[in-house]
């Protein structure tokens, strides 16, 4: 029995080892595809209508949503695209969200995240 174990145990590494890179791989893809489908929709259409309504574009703005999704949690780009929003409108509840730091960082991550995305999708070629 203990010669069977040893025989196998070269088999039985690899597959533990297997089993840890998937379960690795698939925490990666699950925080890059964290982003609920509608949003994911929502920004593809709001992508396209603002850079053309075109396979070109269709394929950028996948590519840029695939980036920012890679680099800003989905809960992330939500604070971020409310306190955006918030700050369009006008009155002493939105000098709350115009004037505090903690705003100012979330809008900058997702600045950042976007930048990176337009690097990636728009300047190097899809």
């Amino acid at each position: 029995m203990i010669r069977t174990l040893v025989k196998r145990l070269p088999h039985l590494a690899a597959g533990a080892c297997a089993a840890a890179f998937l379960a690795g791989a698939a925490t990666a893809a699950e925080s890059e595809n964290d982003y609920p489908t509608e949003a994911r929709a929502d920004y593809i259409f709001g992508c396209m209508a603002a850079n053309g309504q075109s396979r070109e574009s269709l394929s950028r703005c996948s590519c840029s949503l695939d980036a920012l999704a890679s680099l800003l949690p989905y809960d992330k780009y939500v604070q971020a695209s409310t306190v955006l929003s918030l700050r369009q409108g006008i009155g002493q509840r939105t000098a709350q969200f115009k004037s505090t730091k903690v705003f100012d960082d979330q809008v900058a991550d997702l600045r950042r995240a976007q930048a990176e995305a337009e690097i990636r999708c728009y300047r190097g070629g899809t």
